[in-house]
C-alpha cells in the first residue's frame, strides 16, 4: 500500500509551530505534499521527524508567496518544476515527480480572487494544466493532487446558493473541474463517497466557520482511469488542525 497526503499548510513555517511534525512522525506516509509553503528551502529547517525522506520545493518568486513542496520516501526517477509555460511557472505552483508507474504531480491552482478579478486568468490556466496531465498521460498514468480552489458541486459546500458567483464556486470554475473528469480523470473522493454531504477541507477564519462546519471541498486528489482498480481509499482529515486547509489524503495498492 502507498499512503499519499496533500495539504495546504497556509505558510510551512507556522504550521511546523503547531505540531505539523509529530502529526507527520505519527503518520509517516509515503508521499506528501504541500501546497502554499510561502517560504524558501533556506529559510525552513525541517526537523528531524522529516530525516529519510527526499525534499522537492518550487518556491515562488515573490517572497512569502504560493508555493509548493513535495517530501517522499522513494527517490523519483525525475522532478520537473513547473509546466513549462513561463506566464505559469513564476509561482511555484507545480512539481512533478516521475515514478516507475505513475507521474505524481502537486498543484496549487491560482484563486480567482474577490469579484473575479482574477477568473480570465484562471479559466487560462486550468485549460493549460490540465493539457499538461493530458501529455504527461501519453508516457504512464498521472495523479495529481493539492488545492484545486473550486468546490465542484453543491455537496462540494456548505452554502452554494450564498456563493454562486464566489470565486471558487463560479460556473466557470466547475466547468473547467467537469473538463478534468471528462477527460479520463477520477475525483477519488467521489469515486468512494459519491453521496457524502458536509464533507469539507477548507473553512474561512471568519465567524468560527470551522467550528461550526461552514467549508469548502477545495482539495483533491485526481488519478488517471488505469489507476482506477488500485485506489484503496481516499479520506478528508478534518480532525487535524495547523491550516484554515485540512488534509486530504489517498491510499493506492
Amino acid at each position: 500500500m502507498k499512503t499519499l497526503i496533500s495539504w495546504n499548510v497556509n505558510g510551512i513555517r507556522a504550521v511546523l509551530k503547531k505540531g505539523f511534525a509529530e502529526w507527520f512522525a505519527e503518520i509517516k506516509p509515503d508521499i506528501l505534499c504541500l501546497q502554499e509553503t510561502k517560504a524558501r528551502p533556506e529559510q525552513v529547517d525541517l526537523p528531524l521527524e522529516f530525516a529519510g525522506y527526499h525534499q522537492y520545493w518550487n518556491s515562488a518568486e515573490k517572497p512569502g508567496y504560493s508555493g509548493t513542496l513535495i517530501l517522499t520516501k522513494e527517490k523519483p526517477l525525475s522532478v520537473v518544476n513547473g509546466i513549462g509555460i513561463d506566464e505559469h511557472d513564476t509561482e511555484g505552483r507545480v512539481i512533478t515527480a516521475e515514478y516507475e508507474d505513475f507521474f505524481f504531480v502537486t498543484v496549487y491552482t491560482p484563486n480567482a480572487k474577490s469579484e473575479l478579478a482574477r477568473l480570465d486568468y484562471r479559466i487560462e490556466w486550468d485549460r493549460d494544466f490540465l493539457a499538461y496531465c493530458k501529455e504527461l498521460e501519453k508516457t504512464k498514468p498521472v495523479i495529481f493532487c493539492g488545492d484545486l480552489n473550486v468546490a465542484h458541486n453543491e455537496i462540494d459546500l456548505a452554502r452554494p446558493k450564498n456563493n454562486r458567483k464566489s470565486a471558487g464556486f463560479s460556473d466557470q470554475e466547475r466547468a473547467n473541474f467537469d473538463n478534468i473528469l471528462a477527460a479520463g480523470f477520477t475525483d477519488t473522493f467521489r469515486h468512494f463517497y459519491p453521496d457524502t454531504e458536509a464533507a469539507y477541507s477548507w473553512w474561512s477564519y471568519r465567524a468560527g466557520a470551522r467550528g461550526k462546519n461552514v467549508g469548502w471541498r477545495l482539495d483533491y486528489f485526481c488519478t488517471s482511469a488505469a489507476l482506477t482498480p488500485r485506489l484503496e481509499s481516499a479520506s478528508i482529515l478534518a480532525d487535524v488542525i495547523g491550516s484554515d486547509h485540512c488534509p486530504v489524503t489517498l491510499t493506492l495498492s
